[in-house]
């Protein structure tokens, strides 16, 4: 049977039309469509801070899904891994430990605050009442282990070999007067051993997770101009993304500014 050539070209024509329509209704569902950021994250205060930049991110057509975590090297690990987009929990010589420990290779994007480290205790009042031979809880990982006995050092309660500049460890104690015996502890359980010890080294967001005030509770605390700045961590391919550029920016405004300074009373201290 032979189609008429005039129907044939019309037959032709709405074909075309069609496709068309078609191609333009993918472009404009892709422009509009809204994209996820996932994003591990410490519950406090990184995660009350990611939350409260949510809204902002999600108006410019990024959802956040936080994903509260208490395991640091597992959560660089899913970074790495492509699990997480990014994290938010560290700061940058607890990052380049598990870099080094773990053979993974993440980039610190910015650094958002501080989050000045300090000694608690439910047994005394002062850290000059502390009891020859006390026991003193500290993190187990490397940095915050070496972070601890430069707070002490710093203090004058002991003394540190002055041939190094970091990295410490117990064998890099010269001088420890009161005996102190320091006691390795996952960090997620320091607060829970203040029950047992005479103190105990905890960091900020633990501390704060237990309704501890770091300015008021703490035998001692770091100054505001500690080293050691939380930051945001992604990977080396998508660093330089359009959404873990915008994480940035949204992580570093003047409303987060004053949200961190009037949330946290001196706790937590902006570093932008």
């Amino acid at each position: 049977m032979k189609i008429k050539r005039g129907f044939l070209l019309a037959i032709i024509t709405v074909g075309l039309f069609v496709i068309a329509g078609c191609g333009n209704e993918t472009g404009t569902a892709s422009e509009n469509e809204e994209v996820t950021l996932k994003v591990g994250a410490a519950s406090v205060p990184h995660a009350q801070i990611l939350e409260f930049i949510a809204p902002d991110l999600e108006a410019d057509g990024v959802k956040l899904e936080i994903v509260n975590t208490t395991d640091g090297i597992q959560t660089n690990q899913q970074t790495a891994d492509g699990e997480l987009d990014a994290n938010f929990f560290q700061h940058t010589p607890y990052l380049e430990q598990v870099n080094k420990d773990s053979g993974l290779d993440l980039v610190v994007v910015e650094g958002i605050h501080i989050e000045p480290f300090g000694v608690y205790s439910k047994k005394i009042n002062s850290i000059d009442d502390l009891s020859d031979g006390a026991q003193i809880a500290i993190p187990n990982n490397p940095s915050n282990f070496s972070r601890t006995l430069m707070l002490f050092a710093e203090n004058g309660i002991i003394e540190l070999d002055d041939a190094k500049s970091g990295d410490y460890l117990l064998g890099d104690i010269t001088e420890n007067n009161k005996n102190l015996e320091f006691i390795p502890v996952d960090p997620p359980l320091l607060v829970h051993s203040l029950d047992d010890v005479e103190a105990s080294a905890i960091n900020t967001n633990y501390a704060l997770e237990a309704n501890l005030k770091p300015l008021e509770d703490s035998l001692i605390i770091e100054g505001v101009d500690s080293p050691y700045v939380n930051v945001l961590v992604s990977r080396p391919d998508n660093k330089d993304s359009e959404l873990i550029e915008k994480l940035a920016e949204a992580l570093t405004t003047e409303k987060v500014r004053e949200f961190i300074v009037e949330e946290y009373e001196g706790a937590v201290v902006p570093a932008f």
